[in-house]
């Protein structure tokens, strides 16, 4: 086997670079919608808790906090269609909230 030539190494080596970078990169875009997700359906279960009347009074009350935050803000934090049919149950409760405490 012949000695490749420092440029054809150079060469080897840089699309290795590139290749390492490219897994990088889809390693934190994976870990960042995790993440995402996680806590996503932490607030939702959260929410979904509150409406339902279970967990402590306190926790109860941020959840009506943050329902009624989410409900202001997502609509146009929204800008596809397709999404905001995944949200419709926020985005169309905006007249009043599902929460036990704050009927």
């Amino acid at each position: 086997m012949a000695k490749l030539s420092i440029e054809a190494r150079i060469a080897q080596l840089e699309a290795r670079k590139q290749a390492l970078k490219a897994r990088l990169g889809k390693q934190e875009r994976a870990i960042d919608t995790r993440r995402k997700v996680l806590l996503g359906a932490m607030l939702l279960d959260t929410i979904e808790r509150a409406r339902a009347g279970q967990g402590r009074p306190e926790d109860r009350d941020v959840a009506v906090m943050l329902e009624g935050w989410v409900t202001r803000e997502l609509p146009g934090f929204l800008k596809r269609t397709i999404d905001r049919t995944l949200f419709a149950d926020f985005i169309t409760s905006e007249e009043g909230s599902h929460t036990e405490t704050e009927q």
